[in-house]
This record gives structure tokens, C-alpha cells and sequence, in this order.
């Protein structure tokens, strides 16, 4: 048992949360600009906390008792002097796994973090809770949860930490020379299982009759009354004020811990890289953990494309207009255009001024020259020519970074929910093109955008847009053969994204008393976090059978925090593997924290942004680097946003010069956007060494990341050091 007791979310912290919840549900321009879970730089409630805490009579036999078991018995990472080594140095270590001497930062003297004894006891126990809510839901998901908090956390409990208890997601190894990857002779046999949905969630029983009278195949998957209670905590927690206060200081001074490390270290972190043969930053490998295939090439390529196209193929009948096909020739002529005119500024898909805070028209840069028929013919899966084109030129991105050899890419093809054929038409156009490389590493995006649908009358409730998009992959699980084409197709995907424009608001607040799907039939769409909750169930337990069935497991990586409310970023802790864009974590202290603590991966679109929803300078890129958060740079829409023909690397370039970033900045991004990502085991292995899964100094092979031992240890301790602040709050209590 738990040595520390958290007791349950009870009915007054309940209707405090929904209280919480209904706020923030509101619209934007009805709430302050300063929300109830930020803490401005200059917030006078400090101030007057300060001054409270000068007049009030803090617990000093408890200062004193905690200052006996005071933090500086945080493990440090290992040097040649260290006393309490996490990588034991002996003769016979590789120099690279070494921890050069570097000056450490430290506090010391009477306890102090800024917050009274009572308050920071409080703080202690709502991020204990927070810690474990996470780690619960990663675990059910096969999603990663960092060992080293997973060790604090079992300290707590006065348990023992087993190894064998951490899980990893599944991902499908690059096929072996010789080998087909397209080969559908090795596919599991039939179980004969049934799969059928209920309740917004897919079951799985033995038969027909077990799935009549409900009695399903023990698969755990999320309680819904338990989610919605540990949401309401959480809701609680950073809308609490003492949380939010002592958050705001361990940011502020993580912030400026960073800065003085590199003041003292940053020539001796160069000195590292310096003597580092042959690896640099730009032959460390580096992933674009966010990119959607409609825009995955930049506009000249895509003008390129279609001159080329036209040349080749005018006479061929490519698109059906108005019920008549018609050759491209004449495509191009009914839109009163000629390819030889065309240029870069009539094509008109890039972003720029004027879609600053208009997601409807950067929606509608995705159509060249404003029409929608070259985007169905070129940008599409499914059209007249089955999306030979849209496959082509993905190919050709793939042979351009494959020709880079040390850039990846995670484009986003789109699964809507619409009808269940969806995914034979998805996974029939990936094979027939053999749309393969081992550059690439695909996902499933899936717009929230049911609203649109019930309005057309395409699908009678939400539920059965659920079922549309899970229910094939669950019957092509149980049964491989009897899709072939889709199981194919799923041994490369490696998760699944939710995508549209955070900024509209459902007004819906995610609840107990919240329709189940089924119910579910008006035109209105759901909340944010009703649609995450679903996904995340239905991956959860499609990611158990698949486990089972020694299959590739999928990941949970939403589009998240970019826009709308905080609420967002709290579902997207408890459900995420990793997430895209978090700019709104700037906006909730206690949340940034919690990001910080289980170092959950955020995929940063500055440029992106810079165009949608916030200026360059603005961006907490950086911010979010300085104080330890899981940072990776991507591109977002290389079509709309970029230029040049490396898009990855024109984000680090611009990156490196606004910020005025390191060569080991950049290093430990790129280190971050491939651990964050969705490569396989041997290739993490063989990018950043054998021992990957280790944190610290230990899991980092210099050789391989160019990252310096110096900026790991830093890195950990700092991790360890925050850990065992709370550690130290549970046992003073």
C-alpha cells in the first residue's frame, strides 16, 4: 500500500471543477485576458502573499524537520568525483559516457520555495495525484511515461521500482534487404472475435453470442466515471492558488537556473562537441514530428509537379466535371488557365499576413489557384486516377530526404469517419503506389469536424463516426486476412492525431451527465475533450489486443494547446503520448510543470504559428527549452510556410538565428524530435545509441547525438531535483 494516502476528488473540489470547466467554456471574448490558471510576471497576489507570509507564523518545526532531509541528496549524474553516482565510471567506460567536470548550480541553507510550509505541502499532494493520473493512463495505452519520475513516484509509495512494469509502444522495424514489405503471406491467423461498438467504445467477445448478452474479452480499458473524476481533479488543481503560486516560482527558477548553467558552462559544453569526431549538428538525425501530407512539399515543388504533369499527361482524362470526364487539357481550360503562366503567386498556397488569426482562409490555401478541382486532383487520395499523382510526389519528398539521408518525417493522411470505406481506400491507394520509405513514418489524422457531417446527413450521431473510423481497424486486427491491404497498411502506421481549429468553441462541458455517442445526433459538435476522451478509450483498447497479438501498437498524439482553452492541454495530460503546437502552456503555470515533470514531447510549429496564431517572437520555443520541457521543432505545412527544399532545416535556421540558439541547443532539439517520435527500436537505437531508453548522461552517446554529457546531467539533475522537492513536501506532511 501507498505509504501516502490522496484522498478521492470529493464533492466540493467535483462542482468547484465543473465550475472551472463551465468558465472556460465560454467564449473568448467574454473572459479576462488572463485566465483563472495563469500567474502574470507582475501579478500583485504575489505580492501580497509575501507580505501575508511575513505576518503569518510559518510551521518551523516543520522547516526544520524538512531541512534534515534536505534535497541535496539528489542523485547526480556521474563525474570522476561523484559521490553519488548514476552511471558508475570505471576503468574500463567509454571516455564518451564520461561527465566532464562542470559547475553545478545549487541551493542551499534553510529550506525555501517560496511558499508557506502549509501551501507547499498542499502543492506536493495535488502534483503527487497529477503524477500518478498520468502514469495510470500511459500504461493502460502502451504510452511512455519517464522512468525516472515512475522511480520517484514508487519511492513515495514505499514501493519497489521493477523495470519490467515500464511500457513502450510497438513500432514495425524498416523491412531487411530482400525482404517485401508489402508481403501479406506472413499476416496472424483468424481469431475469430467480434468486434462491436457500444457506448462510444469497440468491444471484443469470443462469439456473437457472448457479444449479445455483452460479455467481453478482458481487455482493460478506461472507466469512463474514473476519468471524468480524475479530469475534475486536475481541473481543481490548476485553478488552485497555492498550486498555482509555488508551480509559477519552480518555473521562474528553472528559468533562471538554466540561464546561469549556461553562463557557467557553455564553453565547456562547445569544448565537448569540439572534440567530437566526425558528428555534427547537421548529420544528427532529426525528425519532423508534425507534417500533413496534403502539404508535405513546398510550393515550387508542387508548381514544378504540375507543369511537369501537364506536360506529360494533357491528353489523358484525369477529373469528372459536372458528371463529364475531362482530359487535364481541358480541366486547365474550364478554370481559364494555362500551366506554362503559372508562378509561385498565382498558385496562391502560401500563408501569410492574412491568415493571421483566419483559420477558414489558411483551409483554403490547401486549393492552387484557389480551386478546388487541382486539389482533389493533386493533393488527394481519392479521385479519377486514384491519387497517382498525390502518391508521386510524396515520393518524390521521400526521395528528397532520404537523398538528405538524416531528416525523417511523420506525415498525417486523413481518416474522417465519414463511412467505414474510408480505410480500404486509404490503405488500397498506400499499396497500390507502394507509398513507402524508410524516411517516412505515417499517421492517422482525424478532423473534428462531425459537426459538418450531421448537418449533410452523412452519419445519424457521433457514435457512428467513431465506428467508422475504429471498427475496421479492430475487425483487420482480429482478423488480417480478411483485409490484407489494411493490415498492411497498419504495420506502418504509428498513431493517430485529432486536427482542426482549436479556437471554436463547442460551449459543451464534458461531463457525467454528457451524452453517450449514440445519443449524441444534433448538428453541434462535441467538445475538445469529449472527442479525446473517445479516441484515447478506443486506442487504448485496440492497442491491448494488438499487443497481444504481437503487433505494432499505435500512439495518441493530438493537435493540442495552439489555440481555445487550457481545458485542452489538461485532456491531452491525461491521454497523450505526445502533443502538437502547446503554445497555451505559457498560459497555466501548474500545467507547464506537470509537462515539465513527466516530460511529455511538444512538436513546435513557430513559423506556423507565426502565420495562424502568434508572432515569431512571441513563440515560448524557447522559453520552453530553458526550463527543461520536451521541445522538437517541425514543420507544420511546408506548402504554406516554407521555401527552400529542406522545410526541417529552415525551421532550425530560422530558429537558431531569432533565438539565438547553440550548436548544443540545436543537437538536443533534434535528440528530442527522434526520441519523440515514431521510429522503431533499431533505428532509435542506431541513431542515438544502444542505451536510449536510459535518461541522463547514461542513455546519451555524444558519438551519435552530438548532445554534450555536460547539457544531459544538467538536464537530469534538474529533473531529479524537482522530483524530490515533492518527495520531501509528501514525507514532511
Amino acid at each position: 500500500m501507498p505509504k501516502v494516502l490522496v484522498p478521492e476528488t470529493d464533492d466540493k473540489m467535483r462542482a468547484f471543477a465543473e465550475h472551472v470547466f463551465a468558465s472556460e467554456t465560454k467564449d473568448e471574448n467574454i473572459r479576462d485576458e488572463i485566465s483563472m490558471f495563469d500567474v502574470a510576471e507582475d501579478c500583485p497576489i504575489l505580492h501580497h502573499e509575501l507580505a501575508q507570509h511575513l505576518h503569518t507564523d510559518d510551521d518551523a518545526e516543520k522547516r526544520k524537520r524538512l531541512q534534515r532531509c534536505r534535497t541535496l541528496k539528489v542523485p547526480m549524474a556521474a563525474t570522476k568525483t561523484a559521490a553519488v553516482p548514476v552511471v558508475s565510471v570505471e576503468v574500463d567506460t567509454p571516455t564518451y559516457l564520461e561527465v566532464p567536470d562542470f559547475q553545478r548550480v545549487a541551493i542551499i541553507g534553510d529550506y525555501a520555495s517560496g511558499v508557506t510550509m502549509d501551501d507547499f505541502e498542499l502543492s506536493c499532494k495535488g502534483l503527487y495525484r497529477a503524477l500518478a493520473i498520468r502514469e495510470k493512463y500511459m500504461r493502460l495505452a502502451f504510452q511512455r511515461f519517464p522512468r525516472t519520475t515512475s522511480q520517484y513516484l514508487r519511492d513515495i509509495e514505499g514501493e519497489t521500482f521493477k523495470e519490467e512494469d515500464q511500457v513502450q509502444p510497438v513500432f514495425t522495424a524498416p523491412a531487411k534487404n530482400g525482404e517485401d514489405p508489402f508481403n501479406t503471406k506472413n499476416l496472424p491467423k483468424n481469431l475469430g472475435y467480434v468486434a462491436r461498438m457500444k457506448e462510444g467504445l469497440i468491444y471484443v467477445y469470443n462469439d456473437d453470442a457472448a457479444a449479445d448478452k455483452h460479455q467481453p474479452k478482458d481487455l482493460p480499458c478506461p472507466d469512463y466515471t474514473t476519468f471524468i473524476d480524475d479530469m475534475n481533479f486536475l481541473i481543481a488543481l490548476i485553478a488552485q492558488g497555492p498550486t498555482k503560486t509555488y508551480t509559477h516560482r519552480r518555473l521562474k527558477f528553472l528559468m533562471s537556473k538554466f540561464n546561469v548553467h549556461e553562463m557557467l558552462n557553455e564553453m565547456e559544453e562547445m569544448k565537448e562537441l569540439k572534440n567530437n569526431p566526425h558528428r555534427d549538428f547537421y548529420n544528427c538525425r532529426k525528425v519532423d514530428t508534425h507534417i500533413h501530407a496534403a502539404a508535405c512539399m513546398n510550393q515550387k515543388h508542387l508548381l514544378r509537379f504540375i507543369k511537369k504533369t501537364y506536360r506529360v499527361d494533357s491528353d489523358r482524362i484525369v477529373h469528372n466535371l459536372k458528371g463529364r470526364e475531362v482530359t487535364m487539357k481541358e480541366l486547365f481550360e474550364s478554370l481559364h488557365l494555362h500551366p506554362y503562366d503559372l508562378t509561385v503567386d498565382s498558385l496562391d498556397v502560401h500563408a501569410g499576413r492574412q491568415t493571421f488569426q483566419r483559420f477558414d482562409k489558411f483551409n483554403a490555401k490547401y486549393n492552387p489557384v484557389g480551386a478546388s478541382e487541382l486539389r482533389d486532383l493533386y493533393l488527394k487520395t481519392e479521385n479519377h486516377i486514384n491519387g497517382e499523382y498525390f502518391a508521386t510526389i510524396i515520393k518524390e519528398v521521400a526521395s528528397d530526404l532520404e537523398d538528405a539521408k538524416y531528416q525523417y518525417a511523420e506525415p498525417r493522411l486523413s481518416i474522417y469517419g465519414c463511412n467505414p470505406a474510408e480505410w480500404n481506400k486509404l490503405s488500397g491507394w498506400f499499396v497500390k503506389h507502394r507509398v513507402l520509405s524508410p524516411n517516412l513514418k505515417w499517421m492517422i489524422q482525424v478532423p473534428r469536424i462531425y459537426d459538418i457531417f450531421r448537418g449533410r446527413d452523412f452519419v445519424p450521431h457521433f457514435g457512428k463516426m467513431l465506428e467508422n473510423i475504429f471498427l475496421p481497424v479492430f475487425k483487420a486486427t482480429i482478423d488480417p486476412h480478411s483485409n490484407p491491404e489494411l493490415s498492411i497498411f497498419l504495420q506502418h502506421v504509428t498513431g493517430f492525431d485529432s486536427v482542426d481549429d482549436e479556437s471554436k468553441h463547442s460551449g459543451h462541458m464534458f461531463s457525467t451527465k454528457s451524452p453517450k455517442p449514440e445519443e449524441w445526433d444534433i448538428t453541434k459538435n462535441p467538445s475538445y475533450t469529449y472527442y479525446i476522451y473517445y479516441m484515447y478509450a478506443n486506442i487504448a483498447v485496440l492497442n491491448q489486443l494488438r499487443r497481444q497479438r504481437g503487433m505494432n501498437t499505435f500512439m495518441f498524439r493530438p493537435h493540442c494547446g495552439e489555440a481555445g482553452a487550457i481545458t485542452h492541454l489538461l485532456a491531452a495530460f491525461m491521454t497523450a503520448d505526445n502533443i502538437s503546437h502547446g503554445l497555451n502552456l505559457k498560459k497555466s503555470p501548474v500545467l507547464q510543470y506537470l509537462y515539465f515533470l513527466t516530460q511529455i514531447p511538444i512538436a513546435m510549429s513557430p513559423l506556423s504559428n507565426n502565420s495562424l496564431f502568434l508572432e515569431y517572437a512571441k513563440n515560448p520555443l524557447l522559453e520552453f527549452h530553458k526550463k527543461g520541457l520536451v521541445v522538437s521543432l517541425s514543420t507544420d505545412d511546408p506548402m504554406q510556410f516554407h521555401y527552400t527544399k529542406e522545410p526541417l532545416m529552415e525551421e532550425y535556421a530560422i530558429a537558431a538565428q531569432v533565438f539565438k540558439l547553440s550548436t548544443c541547443d540545436m543537437c538536443e532539439i533534434s535528440r528530442n524530435s527522434v526520441l519523440q517520435s515514431a521510429l522503431s527500436d533499431e533505428e532509435k537505437a542506431h541513431f542515438l545509441g544502444q542505451d536510449y531508453l536510459k535518461e541522463g548522461p547514461e542513455g546519451n552517446d555524444i558519438r551519435k547525438t552530438n548532445v554534450a554529457q555536460i547539457r544531459m546531467a544538467y538536464r537530469y539533475e534538474t529533473l531529479c531535483y524537482e522530483l524530490n522537492l515533492i518527495k520531501d513536501g509528501l514525507k514532511a506532511d
